[in-house]
């Protein structure tokens, strides 16, 4: 995913990232989780994906987000309004934070401090040109697609080709994490959505029920398509897999105090931490939302996640301080997985 000023977060070019990735590897699938298009163009992004995909051919999906931007439409499509009180599918409310399969749906957390936190403007000043303005992310959405196909035209005719990047085999994704104007987008333009529970759980169902609603068949798609992340630490006991996951709540604190995320931190450093009570309603949504565990408390968790949001498929992110504890818990899943 695109990041900026986070020192302990790799993630302000995911072009550059996956092409070293690509380079370095041979049939996994690569992708952006997302590139986020609030200080992009839509042509500077189909020509990077195009040149990965000529290099690569195949290998890629192309993750969208908004961040950065205003993102507001030209003409506001049909909301679908925020579920209160909230429901899933077959109209069961969620009771005291849960649904009927046990899913924990948080309060909503507001980022309106982090709005008006100084690196907030900073972001702004160093990610934009001086007087730039954001396109509207449904036009841009739209710019991208035509790019792609070739179909690219101004009012007055005048056509464009990108190469590389015409006719990319990109599978495109937009990701979002709430009832908004991702979900709408990619539900009008038929294309595959991803919605964050482990970043925005108190939304995720709203966002697929947004996206869901919004669906018109496509080329590309004949139904909806929904993918939902979580956020997982698997060891062999649930003891082990929370002292391998006690770096997250200091971790989610950094990013959320507005400071940005600090390297991951080791257990003991995690232990170390003094929590305020700000700190904690920070992280709380984060925390309780987390899958920590053994490999059989872990799955049944993400097939409640899956039951709860009809999802196609989950996306799973794992962050420990050590890279080998991060293999082994994907592993460990794995296998629990597969058994069932």
């Amino acid at each position: 995913a695109e990041h900026h000023l986070n020192p302990g977060v790799a993630g302000t070019s995911p072009a550059v990232v996956l092409a070293l990735t690509a380079a370095a590897t041979s049939t996994i699938r690569l992708g952006a989780g997302a590139v986020q298009l609030g200080h992009r163009t839509a042509l500077a992004t189909v020509e990077e994906f195009g040149l990965l995909d000529a290099l690569h051919p195949g290998r890629f999906d192309l993750g969208l987000g908004r961040s950065g931007g205003s993102g507001a439409p030209k003409a506001a499509a049909p909301r679908v309004p925020a579920r209160e009180p909230a429901l899933v599918g077959g109209g069961a409310p969620v009771v005291d934070g849960l649904t009927p399969g046990g899913l924990r749906i948080p309060p909503r957390f507001s980022y309106e401090h982090l709005l008006r936190h100084p690196r907030f403007a900073l972001h702004q000043r160093l990610l934009q040109l001086p007087g730039a303005q954001s396109q509207p992310y449904d036009e841009q959405i739209a710019d991208i697609l035509a790019l792609l196909a070739g179909t690219y035209a101004t009012a007055d005719g005048v056509e464009a080709h990108v190469v590389p990047g015409e006719g990319a085999d990109l599978q495109v994704w937009i990701l979002g994490s709430s009832a908004g104007i991702s979900a709408e987008v990619a539900g009008a333009h038929g294309l595959r959505f991803a919605a964050n529970y482990h970043v925005s759980p108190a939304t995720v169902l709203e966002a697929v029920d947004a996206y869901r609603a919004a669906f018109r068949a496509s080329v590309e798609l004949d139904r909806p398509h929904v993918s939902v992340s979580a956020d997982v630490v698997v060891a062999e006991d649930e003891a082990t897999a929370r002292e391998l996951a006690a770096g997250y709540g200091p971790w989610v604190r950094s990013i959320r105090s507005g400071d940005g995320a600090i390297p991951f931190p080791t257990p003991a450093e995690a232990r170390d931490h003094t929590w305020t009570d700000a700190d904690r309603a920070l992280v709380v949504d984060r925390t309780d939302t987390q899958f920590v565990g053994s490999p059989r408390q872990v799955a049944d968790q993400l097939e409640t996640l899956r039951d709860a949001t009809g999802a196609d498929e989950l996306i799973i992110t794992t962050i420990t301080h050590d890279h080998e504890d991060r293999i082994h818990s994907y592993e460990l899943l794995a296998e629990e997985w597969e058994r069932r």
